[in-house]
């Protein structure tokens, strides 16, 4: 699970050959001017957000439009100044972090600008307000592996200090901000057991959905032994799972890597308390094939592209190596 991540770097061109900067910065990067709010939302961590403005402005504010450069801020800076553009200053915006919260977002708001002597806001105002030494905190419900738009930001702290030490402080602190603004967690056991032994590509697809959906921090994880008869003993690969997801939710979707069609992979047991949940209890369906369809439909709609397409390389393999056995 993942609970902070960097947004983007923000930078200022200030030039008095605007059209210049701007036809040079397409050919450099090979990219154009989006809305300013889709190229914050669609850049990942350590991505350039890149605005041209006239040189006698002085204010960071966003203007409506931006470059989104894929690449980090000191490889766009380096290529820029070995352009020789006719940039008369540069402008760094505030170091941006974004924070996970799944809850509670404004007691965590609060937790955070108590601990580190910042300023509530939202997050247009903090990108506004905020200057090349502060530190942005935006809190999101979003799982962070998503794209994060400034609609999804439900509020940002702004901290005055510099980026390295808010985020060091931050990184060690957050388990104990979420123990306080989230006291409740859930603890459940995830089994796998598959009869033709492939557990090395089951055990990877597990994963790849537990990380690609944030469901939880994988606390512990080794062989064990399940009985699901008497006096006939089976190897099983057990994970412990802490999640704030309720129980039920969480089997629904793993019910979905069981199945494709009415080819099985394996089997994924859920327990809480040492009890395993029954898939009777997660709605009305007749099978379990019926029920493994529905959550199969609803895992693959919530999975990246990149996820999604490695789950399918894996599975296409494992029904490949059945079928070839069998024939």
């Amino acid at each position: 699970m993942r609970l902070l991540r960097f947004g983007p770097s923000i930078i200022f061109l200030r030039t008095s050959h605007k059209s210049a900067v701007e036809s040079a910065i397409s050919e450099l990067f090979g990219v154009e001017y989006i809305p300013t709010d889709v190229a914050i939302k669609k850049s990942r961590e350590f991505e350039t957000v890149l605005f041209v403005t006239d040189q006698w402005k002085k204010e960071t504010i966003p203007p409506k439009s931006a470059f989104l450069v894929k690449y980090h801020a000191p490889a766009v800076l380096s290529n820029l100044i070995n352009a020789n553009l006719p940039i008369e200053k540069v402008h760094v915006e505030s170091s941006i972090i974004f924070l996970r919260i799944p809850e509670n977002v404004e007691e965590g708001l609060k937790l955070i600008a108590e601990k580190y002597g910042g300023e509530v806001m939202d997050i247009r105002t903090a990108l506004d307000e905020g200057e090349v030494m502060d530190t942005i905190i935006g809190v999101t419900r979003k799982k962070l592996s998503s794209p994060i738009g400034p609609e999804d930001v439900e509020g940002a702290v702004l901290v005055r200090r510099d980026f390295l030490s808010v985020y060091r402080e931050l990184q060690m602190d957050t388990p104990l901000l979420l123990l306080k603004i989230l006291p409740e967690w859930n603890e459940i056991t995830i089994k796998i057991y598959d009869t033709a032994k492939r557990y090395e590509e089951n055990i990877e697809r597990l994963m790849l959905v537990i990380e690609n959906l944030d469901l939880g921090f994988v606390v512990g994880e080794g062989w064990d032994w399940d009985y699901p008869r008497p006096f006939m003993r089976v190897p099983v690969y057990k994970l412990k799972l802490l999640t704030w997801e309720d129980p039920l939710r969480v089997k629904f979707l793993l019910k979905g890597l069981e199945y494709k069609g009415y080819r099985r992979f394996c089997d994924i047991d859920v327990f809480v308390e040492g009890k395993k949940i029954d898939w009777v209890k997660l709605g009305k369906y007749d099978s379990k094939f019926e029920l493994a369809k529905a959550a199969r439909e609803e895992l693959e709609s919530l999975l990246s592209k990149e996820v999604r397409e490695r789950l399918h390389e894996i599975e296409e393999r494992l029904l490949a190596e059945e079928d070839s056995k069998a024939s």
